[in-house]
């Protein structure tokens, strides 16, 4: 079995390079989870990365889920490694102070 890729995308202006970064993943054989900040869907739509990724693209932490039981328990099983990107500085600083304030952050 493949491994699988956490893609976090946070809302800055460069959530829209991540769109290739998954479509590279695909081709080269990974599976992709990609989960949104709230932010990053005025960038990019959660549709974009759904039709480059084949799977649902979460969005909400409480959001229901076709694919988890449990999302945030669920989504930690299955990947073997996240990659936030981009990392926009409001990230980076929420991550130095503990503050778990968005969906992917809860893993």
């Amino acid at each position: 079995m493949g491994k699988t890729v956490g893609i976090g995308v946070t809302g800055g202006i460069a959530a829209y390079k991540i769109v290739d970064l998954v479509s590279r993943l695909k081709k080269d054989g990974f599976e992709v989870v990609v989960i949104m900040t709230e932010g990053a869907t005025k960038f990019v739509t959660p549709l974009t990365f759904k039709t480059m990724s084949g799977r649902e693209v979460l969005t909400d932490l409480w959001q229901e889920s076709e694919h988890y039981k449990v999302q945030h328990i669920g989504v930690a099983e299955e990947v073997d490694l996240m990659v936030i990107a981009p990392a926009t500085a409001n990230f980076i600083a929420k991550m130095a102070h503990g503050i778990a304030a968005v969906s992917y952050t809860h893993l």
